[in-house]
C-alpha cells in the first residue's frame, strides 16, 4: 500500500479537526439542540452546581474586619483575598500568585484534562444547569425546540419565546449584579439598586451593560464561548498529553461500530485468525490495516463488530456538537453527558458500562493508566516551590508599607555647632483592614525626628498618609558623607516596620 494512499485514509478519518461542529462550510452558525442528559454523572454535576451556586451567592455578603471576603476591584486597585487586603504595592505578590495559579492549571490539565470546564466553570454551570433546564421547561425537548424554531410565528411561539427570554434576562440581571459585587463590592451594588438612578447613573449603566453581556452569552453565544473565546479551552491542545485523564471513547472495545441487529452476536475484538488491533490503537490505523489486508491476496474473515452500536446518542447530548468517538477534541468540555448517554445504551443492550469513560489514551491502548509521569513530577515540584515562596512572602508581609526618601536636591542643614539635620519625605500605606495609629521613632541612638506641619497619626484602612520630617543627628556620630540610620514605625506600642536610609553629612 502506497504512502499516499495511507495518508489519504488518515486525512479522511480526521477531517473533523479542520472545522468546528457549530459552523457549516459556508461559515454560518449551526444552532445546537442538545438532548437533555440524565444519569449518575448528570446528577452529581447537579449537586456540584448547587453547591457552587450557594457559594457564589453568599460569598459577597461575608466580611472580615469590615472588608468583603473576596474582592477584585480593578478600578480602585484594591484586592481582598480571603480577608487579606492587597494594594498596588503588593504587585509582586499578585504576579507570583498568578504564576502559581498558572502552574496549577497546567498541572491539573496535564493530569485531569478539562475537568474544571465540565464541573465548576461558571459558564458551564449556568448554561447547562440553569439556562438549558429553563429552556427544556418552557420550550420542551430538543426535538420540540427545533420544531418550534422552524415553525412560523404564532401566538404560542411568541408566548414561549417571550417567556423564555424574559426569564433569561431576569436571571442575567441577578447574575451580573453578583459578578459586579465581586468587582466593586456588594455594598456599592446595593446602593446602586436602592438609591435613585440619578445618584448612581454610571453604576446603573454598568449594571445594564453587564446584564446585556450575560444575556447575550447565555441566550446567543452559548457553546461559542467554550469553543472559540475561552483561552483555557484553546490552550488544552498544548497542555494535554497521552496520559491525561479525559472523557474518552474506548475505540479498542467499540470499533468497528455497527447497528445492532436482532440475534446478531457482537464482539469487541477481532477473530484470532483475522485482523488484530493495530499496535498504535488508533482507529485510523485500524482502517488502514483493514483496507491494506483487503487489497492483498490473503483471504481473511470479516471484522466482528465492536460494542458501539452507532446510536449517535453521545452526539445528540453533546452541548458543543462533537462526536467523542473521533477522539479528544478542542471543543470537548468534559461535561460527561456522553458518558451518561452511552451507559444508558450499554445497559439496554446488556454490555459493560464505560465504553465512554474517564480515561487516558494510554489507558485505553494498554489497559493501564499512568498518571504520575516525569512531566507531572516536574510540574508538581515547581508548584510546591512556588507555593512555599508564596507562603513565606505572605507570612512576612507587613501590615504597613513604608517609603522614606531623602528630599531630592536637599543638602544637610547646620542646626548648631554640634548638630546637623536632613529633610525626608515619607509615605505610610495601611495594608490592614482596620484603621491604624502610627508614629515614626528614631532607632539610631542620638538621633531625633521632627515632623513638618501637623502630624497625622491615623492611617485609614487601605489608605495612606504622606508628609515630611527632619532628622537631627550629632556631628560626632556621623561617619563620612553617608551615615546609615534606622527609623521604626510604631503602632500601639509595637514596631510594625523598620526603614534603613542614609544621613548626609559634610564628609571628611
Amino acid at each position: 500500500m502506497s504512502s499516499e494512499f495511507k495518508q489519504s485514509l488518515i486525512e479522511d478519518t480526521e477531517d473533523y479537526r479542520d472545522h468546528i461542529a457549530t459552523v457549516d462550510q459556508e461559515g454560518k452558525r449551526i444552532w445546537l439542540y442538545p438532548k437533555q442528559p440524565k444519569g449518575r454523572f448528570y446528577n452529581a454535576r447537579t449537586w456540584v452546581s448547587f453547591i457552587f451556586l450557594v457559594i457564589f451567592l453568599t460569598m459577597p455578603f461575608i466580611k472580615v474586619d469590615g472588608e468583603q471576603f473576596l474582592l477584585f476591584n480593578v478600578l480602585e486597585r484594591k484586592f481582598v483575598l480571603f480577608g487579606l487586603l492587597f494594594t498596588p504595592q503588593d504587585f509582586h505578590l499578585f504576579v507570583l500568585a498568578m504564576l502559581t495559579f498558572l502552574v496549577f492549571i497546567i498541572l491539573f490539565t496535564v493530569i485531569y484534562g478539562r475537568l474544571f470546564c465540565g464541573w465548576v466553570c461558571p459558564q458551564t454551570v449556568f448554561m447547562e444547569m440553569f439556562f438549558r433546564k429553563i429552556e427544556y421547561w418552557i420550550e420542551g425537548s430538543a426535538g420540540e425546540q427545533r420544531k418550534l424554531d422552524n415553525a412560523p410565528w404564532t401566538v404560542e411561539k411568541i408566548r414561549k419565546k417571550g417567556l423564555k427570554h424574559l426569564v433569561f434576562f431576569s436571571i442575567s440581571v441577578i447574575v451580573s449584579n453578583y459578578f459586579l459585587a465581586y468587582i466593586i463590592g456588594m455594598d456599592k451594588v446595593l446602593a446602586i439598586i436602592q438609591e435613585p438612578v440619578g445618584q448612581n447613573l454610571s453604576g446603573f449603566l454598568a449594571m445594564l451593560v453587564f446584564s446585556g453581556v450575560f444575556y447575550g452569552v447565555f441566550a446567543r453565544l452559548r457553546e461559542q464561548v467554550c469553543t472559540t473565546i475561552c483561552p483555557y479551552g484553546r490552550l488544552q491542545s498544548v497542555l494535554l498529553v497521552k496520559d491525561s485523564v479525559v472523557v474518552a471513547y474506548d475505540f479498542v472495545r467499540g470499533e468497528p461500530r455497527g447497528k445492532l441487529k436482532k440475534g446478531a452476536a457482537s464482539a469487541a475484538a477481532f477473530d484470532n485468525q483475522g485482523i488484530h488491533t493495530s499496535s498504535s490503537g488508533n482507529p485510523a490505523d485500524q482502517i488502514i490495516e483493514a483496507v491494506g489486508s483487503a487489497s492483498s491476496d490473503v483471504r481473511r474473515p470479516a471484522l466482528a463488530k465492536g460494542d458501539c452500536i452507532d446510536c449517535n446518542l453521545c452526539v445528540a447530548v453533546c452541548p458543543t456538537g462533537i462526536d467523542i468517538r473521533n477522539g479528544t477534541q478542542l471543543e470537548c468540555t468534559n461535561c460527561t453527558a456522553c458518558i451518561d448517554a452511552c451507559d444508558e445504551v450499554m445497559v439496554k443492550v446488556d454490555k459493560p458500562l464505560g465504553l465512554i469513560r474517564y480515561d487516558s489514551m494510554t489507558g485505553i491502548e494498554s489497559g493501564h493508566r499512568k498518571i504520575f509521569t516525569t512531566r507531572v513530577f516536574a510540574y508538581t515540584g515547581m508548584l510546591v516551590a512556588l507555593l512555599a515562596l508564596d507562603i513565606f512572602l505572605l507570612a512576612n508581609r507587613g501590615i504597613v508599607e513604608s517609603i522614606i526618601l531623602r528630599s531630592p536636591g536637599q543638602l544637610y542643614q547646620q542646626k548648631d555647632e554640634n548638630h546637623l539635620t536632613n529633610l525626608y519625605t515619607f509615605i505610610l500605606i495601611n495594608k490592614s483592614t482596620t484603621d491604624l495609629p502610627v508614629h515614626l521613632q528614631m532607632a539610631t541612638p542620638g538621633g531625633n525626628i521632627t515632623i513638618v506641619g501637623k502630624e497625622q497619626s491615623l492611617i485609614p484602612k487601605g489608605g495612606k498618609i504622606e508628609g515630611a520630617f527632619f532628622v537631627e543627628m550629632p556631628v560626632y556620630q556621623l561617619h563620612g558623607r553617608k551615615t546609615p540610620i534606622h527609623i521604626d514605625v510604631i503602632s500601639n506600642g509595637k514596631k510594625i516596620d523598620e526603614i534603613n536610609t542614609n544621613f548626609m553629612g559634610p564628609g571628611k
